[in-house]
Parts: structure tokens; sequence; C-alpha cells
């Protein structure tokens, strides 16, 4: 066809209309593995009356691309899939996703309890910009449901889970907590970035204790898919699963109203890792529990924290929600951290860290490359810390490389460190 006869020409040739409007469209049939990327902001209506029907929200037609695209759709549908849930938001990152839950469900002199090892940022956000907003926060112990129950307030809206925590790695009592959150009718949101959906599902963890339970698991399951759906260490972004229509209906207006896109190539890549997503959290949980072994026998390590071995803060509530029949050996994260002897010096864990080869300083998990982090408890903390050892924390997140080059690499730089 000669362009000509449709669309006039410039000067130069061909005119820029016939390169817009060219009217090849790829037959049907085409079918690859991978799914196909769509970049949009405007989205074209083939009529005015369907664009003034089109209703982006229940994901059954396109607007806008801020508010999906066929591409963001199926990771959405995936990552739902993958937890349990039903509705799937995306976000820049995992805090932004944590933000949008606060903001989203709190108003002026509401009440938000987290636990005494959540996420450092939460935290942080909830201290600053929250309480600017006259919305109240209080911590609690993770592994005490009473603790919990005498913290819940007439205007407690809002309860925080996070399994494992933080940095420690202390496993919460989640069944417990549940049954206190869903007797008092506040609505609970879990940090399932450390289960990633595999460890266990965090919509259906009562479903096995009782058959009319009010809420068979967490309201809400926030997942910072930079982390271990990615598993790149290359890319930012979040999610927030839920069942509830009416809380999912809230989440979505905020989402709406407040611009919260992602990028196409981004949902592209994630899409990718998720197909990958299994073997290797399995393959950094199998390493991670090797090298935690390890180190317990090593004269200078005073204590190790890990959910899966039997002594850890929380061991035992981590088996009653991750281990079965057909899972006897539960599923756990590739991340641990050890508490070294105090008759080592700040400046020799430094010195111990910066030893390591492959074993890079760095922030985040999840992706091919191990990462070690040194961190000061004390202000981290607002309770007790009876159940640590004195010492020095050191986190270690592990990556891709063999188990025995990472157990070499330790090796050689414990050699510094006193027993």
């Amino acid at each position: 066809m000669n362009p000509d006869q449709k669309h006039k020409s410039d000067s130069t040739g061909v005119g820029s209309t016939a390169l817009i409007h060219h009217d090849y469209k790829a037959p049907l049939g085409f079918e690859s593995p991978q799914t196909p990327v769509y970049k949009a902001s405007s989205v074209i209506f083939p009529s005015v009356a369907q664009m003034q029907t089109r209703n982006w929200e229940d994901r059954s037609a396109y607007t806008y691309g801020l508010h999906g695209t066929p591409t963001t759709f199926t990771l959405e549908s995936k990552l739902a899939l993958l937890e349990g849930g039903e509705q799937c938001l995306l976000l820049p990152s995992g805090l932004s996703a944590l933000a949008a839950v606060n903001a989203a469900l709190l108003s002026s002199g509401d009440e938000v309890l987290v636990p005494d090892n959540a996420y450092g940022p939460l935290v942080s956000m909830l201290g600053g910009q929250f309480k600017k907003w006259g919305i109240q926060s209080d911590r609690y112990n993770p592994l005490d449901a009473q603790d919990l129950a005498c913290k819940i307030k007439p205007n407690t809206r809002l309860v925080w889970l996070e399994a494992a925590g933080s940095v420690t790695m202390e496993f919460p009592d989640l069944l417990a907590l549940l049954r206190v959150c869903q007797e008092r009718g506040v609505t609970t949101a879990l940090d399932n970035t450390w289960g990633a959906g595999l460890a266990f599902q965090p919509f259906e963890l009562l479903s096995s204790m009782s058959s009319n339970s009010v809420g068979k698991g967490v309201d809400i399951s926030v997942h910072a898919l930079t982390k271990y759906p990615s598993g790149g260490a290359d890319l930012l972004m979040g999610s927030v699963i839920t069942r509830d229509h009416a809380l999912a209906k809230r989440l979505s207006k905020y989402h709406e109203q407040f611009g919260l896109g992602v990028g196409a190539n981004d949902v592209e890549s994630v899409l990718k890792g998720l197909q990958s997503l299994v073997l290797r959290y399995d393959a950094q949980d199998h390493v991670a529990r090797a090298l935690a072994r390890f180190l317990q026998a090593e004269p200078s390590v005073a204590q190790v924290l890990h959910p899966a071995l039997r002594g850890s803060p929380g061991h035992e509530h981590w088996r009653a929600v991750t281990c079965s029949g057909l899972r006897p050996e539960g599923r756990a994260a590739g991340i641990f951290s050890v508490i070294f002897k105090p008759s080592n010096s700040v400046q020799a864990i430094y010195a111990f860290c910066e030893r390591l080869k492959l074993f890079k300083l760095a922030y985040s998990w999840g992706g091919p490359m191990s990462l070690v982090m040194p961190y000061e408890l004390g202000s981290m903390r607002k309770g007790s810390l009876n159940h640590l050892e004195q010492g020095h924390l050191v986190r270690f997140c592990i990556g891709l490389e063999s188990l025995e080059d990472l157990q070499a690499d330790l090796s050689r730089s414990l050699l510094g460190l006193s027993a």
C-alpha cells in the first residue's frame, strides 16, 4: 500500500501523520512465554459510550495508563494468586505500599499499633508525618499477644504484623495476635515480604484453627516486590493485597487520588522474576540455614537469630504456621542475624564486614548477591531485649552464590575476631 493514498507526504517523503496513524496490527494468534509489555498514558476508546461506562477498578477495562494496562493487571492477578488474595494494587516501592495502607485507613485521632521489631522506616513514618496529621502510634511486643491485647484502645483502627521481625528475626505468635485483633474488630495488615507468599498463606492463617473464625487470616498483605519477586536487586515496587472488597475500595481510591503508578518495564521484570521465585526462595533458604548452623559453632558468636533454628526467638511460632505434613521442614527466607560476643569491639565487627569479599555491604535482600550489614540495636528498639544476647548484631542476606564459597568467605573473615 502506498501511504500517500491515505495520508499526504511532507517534503522529506512519508508524512508524520502516516507514521502515527499507520494501520498495521499484529494478527491474532501470536503467543510467547513472556507477558507482552503494554506502555500507555492515553488509552484509546472505540466510542463515547464505552468511554463513559468503562471502570478500571474491577480490572475489566482500561481507561488511562496510570490506572493499569494488560501488563500491570497480569502482575496484579499473579500476585493475588500467590498470596491467596483477590484484589491487588501496585505501588512504586514497598515503603509506599506501607504508607498507602496507613493513609487510606487512618484519620486524625486514630491509633495504629506496630510490633517493636517492625521495619524501621515504617516506625519513622508513623512518628513523623502521620503524627503531624494527628494519628497516634504505639509499639507492642510481637512475642506476647497479651501485650497487644492490653494496648488496643477504642480508637485503635489498625494493627501491623511482621513475620519475621526486621533485623532481629523474631517470629511473632501470628495466630494469637490475629485472634486478639479479630475479637476486637481491629483491621490487621501484614508485611509479608519475608514470607513472599511461600512460607505461609497470610489470608488462611486461622483456617485450620477454627471453622467459624471471623476471618481466616490477615485483612491486608503488603509485599515489597523489590525483594524476592524481582530477584534482581535492580528495581523498586510494592503491592497491597486484600480479600475484603470494602478495604479494596478504600485502598483503590487512595491509589487513584494520589496517582501512584509503576513503570511497565519494571512490571515486566517482576513478571519474569516470579517464574523463578520458588526455586530462588528455596535455594536461598537452604544456604541460609546451613550458614546459620555453621556460625552457631563459631566461638566468637553469642547467638544466631533464624526462625527455623531451634532456640531462636519465636521458633515454635514459625513452626506453627510454616511446617506441615507436606512440608515438615517449613520454609524461611534466606536471611539471618548473628550477635557477636561483646569481647569484640564495634570497630572489629565493622572490619569483619569489610573483610568479606562475596558478602557486600548493602541494604535490601532477595537478589543474586549476598549482603551483610551491621546494626546498632539500642536505637532501634523500645521494648525489652532480654531474649537477645549481649553483643554486636550483623545481618546476613543470602544470594545465589554457592554454599561452599560463602562459607569459605565467612571463615576467612572470622579469623580476625576474638572468641
